[in-house]
């Protein structure tokens, strides 16, 4: 910034200002206008907006535009003029997802207003709340934040029953599988159980990573539930995909055991018509073909009902029948930045589709923002007949990194005059929005069945283990995992030695306590920061030659990074714990003996843990993390890890 211009508007010197702008107009550059904003400066800001040559399209680092700093102010009226007359949009987030109105709340909370703004003002950020509130007809605790479902939640899939709604996310081959959620006012989720928790019918035990169960449907037909979802395979023809589906009469299980659909295909879905004739949709495009009554058969061959609007890797496809047209949703564009959801429609379900005068109804216009590659929706009715649509997202480190995954999100859908529904008034994905149930705060889930499993649900394993390889308790209210040496380290699909849980967030800390087992040599065993079995991080005891050393290992491809002790631990140590505390691309790998806290290293960057980390394989899931015993040819050892715990931290 100009050094005579910055000083003009921190002394308030409008007419300084003017002159410098008047002669330099190149000089008016976001800089300035953001200092202005944040110093509560109305005149210098208004000057800025209505005559200078600067866009109003234009933000930080952190994706903060000046509204942002305005709300750092607390100058009501500046703030007011820009969203009322400037268009700026108080719950539009930056790249930690903060809005506007968040800055207003943290600052009513941690001021008296007896600060003095840039004008000579109090600030009022009671006056900025109370104006935020009559705006939208709404308190701030009114609104919920995307995404909903933070972490490895991808292609979601909803139905409701009664007052209830049920969702489900790919878990590609991670097991149990297909994890199936609950909740009652379409924010708060909690898993209640999975589509398929037997091991011997699971088959995803040779499949690499990135392959397994891809984008599940959910469905309610005559007093049962119907899950179908892709089984992809690895890349040995003749047979790449089949299709699956399972069912159940109670939405957390047991399910039946997976019956077969052989249509090559992705992204199954499943539409019973009024005449009780049952259908799977499938891509390319959107295929139909017809099943049998129990959804055990094909019964036709499949047609094509409609290729799609965007033309380019159409996919996802869901039909939904309303005031006598059949509407088709598709997700197109591919899983990237280009990602959206288009919808067509037809009076009759064979056709002809046509499409929707305002496609994409949903898709991130927004290059620089924080969520992304929004698309593969599926709408859902509430019992007051609103609409909502749940779809993927994605957010990035550094616009390049998708360390989280895909995730879940949710909008309001509203409908057209001429009969087209439309998602958040196709702005795109919303940072904050209003509950669907202001009243709810998720407690209402606490009487819901749950699915008794081997595994706690926030935990899950790559491919299948049997009980005896890995063991769950809770003793004296301490969580335990017994985990037992697999012969195959991490970086083998045949490893069976790996608990996990989804990271939710680029900040976080996650800790657990190790009863150090008798190792032989080269055995080990600690926690883990994991994407797949060619990307991992270790961190924890290895055995060189009867001692046992702390280690950490980076893995990614053929490319090994490994860092052992000098000195072995003390033969006297019964446990030790370990922590790992990320920051982004940065990881801090700790350790305790004794109740001395040590650091261990530091990792700078590690972007592989992620879907662009290494072009290898399929990469479509999330950063993991958790714990791992490493037995080699004896496996003869068994780790007990005793209160994991993980934290967001930001």
């Amino acid at each position: 910034m100009d050094k005579e211009l910055e000083k003009a508007i921190i002394d308030g010197n409008l007419d300084g200002v003017k002159e410098i702008l008047v002669y330099s107009p190149e000089k008016a550059d976001k800089e300035g206008f953001f200092l202005a904003a944040k110093l509560g400066n109305f005149d210098i800001v208004r000057y800025y907006v209505e005559y200078s040559r600067l866009s109003l399209n234009e933000y930080d680092d952190d994706h903060r535009n000046a509204l942002h700093y305005a709300a750092l102010s607390g100058n009501k009226e500046l703030f007011i003029y820009l969203v009322d007359k400037c268009g700026m949009d108080p719950t539009a987030g930056d790249n930690n997802l903060v809005t506007s109105w968040d800055i207003v709340r943290e600052q009513l909370h941690e001021t008296d207003n007896k600060e003095i703004d840039g004008t000579g003002n109090a600030p009022d950020f009671a006056g900025i709340e109370e104006y935020l509130e009559n705006k939208y007809g709404h308190k701030y605790e009114d609104f919920y934040k995307n995404p909903i479902r933070r972490g490895f939640f991808p292609d979601p899939s909803i139905c409701r029953v009664g007052s209830d709604y049920y969702m489900v996310n790919s878990s590609f081959i991670f097991f149990p599988c297909i994890p199936i959620s609950h909740s009652r006012d379409l924010i708060h989720w909690e898993i209640i159980g999975h589509a398929i928790t037997d091991p011997n019918c699971a088959g995803i035990d040779d499949l690499e990573g990135g392959r397994g169960y891809w984008a599940p449907d959910i469905s309610y037909y005559e007093g049962k539930f119907y899950i179908t979802a892709t089984l992809r395979l690895n890349d040995k023809p003749p047979v790449y995909r089949r299709q699956i589906i399972v069912s159940s009469e109670r939405p957390e299980g047991p399910y039946s055991e997976p019956v077969y659909i052989d249509e090559d295909g992705i992204d199954p879905s499943l539409f019973n018509d009024d005449d009780g004739k049952r259908y799977m949709l499938l891509n390319r495009g959107a295929r139909i073909l017809e099943l049998d009554k129990t959804a055990t058969k094909q019964i036709s061959e499949a047609k094509l009902l409609y290729y799609g609007d965007h033309k380019r890797a159409p996919e996802g496809p869901h039909l939904f029948k309303k005031d006598g047209y059949y509407y088709l949703l598709e997700a197109e564009g591919g899983t990237g930045d280009g990602h959206r959801v288009t919808v067509s429609r037809s009076k009759t379900l064979f056709g002809n589709y046509e499409t929707c005068p305002y496609n994409p109804i949903m898709r991130q216009k927004d290059e620089g923002a924080i969520i992304q590659r929004c698309g593969h929706g599926d709408m859902v009715e509430t019992n007051d007949g609103r609409w909502f649509m749940v779809y993927l997202c994605g957010r990035k480190i550094d616009n390049k990194y998708s360390m989280l995954g895909r995730e879940t999100a949710i909008d309001p859908v509203t409908w057209t005059s001429d009969g087209w529904p439309i998602v958040n008034d196709l702005k795109g994905p919303s940072y904050m929005q209003v509950k669907p149930y202001p009243d709810m705060d998720g407690s209402e889930d606490a009487d819901v069945p749950k699915a008794k499993e081997i595994l706690p649900f926030d935990y899950t394993t790559p491919r299948t283990f049997f009980e005896g390889n890995i063991n769950y308790l809770e003793e004296d209210g301490h969580r335990v995992f017994d985990i037992r040496g697999c012969k195959y380290p991490l970086s083998s699909v045949q490893s069976r030695n790996i608990v996990l849980r989804r990271q939710s967030s680029f900040k976080f800390k996650y800790s657990v306590t190790l009863e150090i087992p008798e190792l032989s040599d080269g055995q080990n065993a600690g926690i883990t920061g994991y994407y797949d079995e060619n990307t991992f991080i270790c961190f924890g005891i290895k055995n060189v030659e009867g001692s046992n050393y702390v280690y950490a290992l980076e893995h990614c491809g053929e490319a090994l990074s490994e860092k052992v002790s000098k000195e072995p631990l003390p033969t006297e140590a019964k446990e030790i714990s370990f922590t790992m505390t990320t920051d982004y691309l940065q990881r801090v790998l700790s350790y305790t003996v004794f109740g001395k806290e040590n650091t261990f290293t530091r990792l700078s960057d590690v972007y592989y843990l992620c879907d662009e980390g290494l072009k290898m394989g399929k990469r479509f899931t999330g950063a993991m993390v958790g714990m791992y015993c490493y037995g080699g040819p004896l496996q003869n050892v068994v780790a007990r890890f005793t209160d994991p715990v993980y934290e967001d931290v930001g």
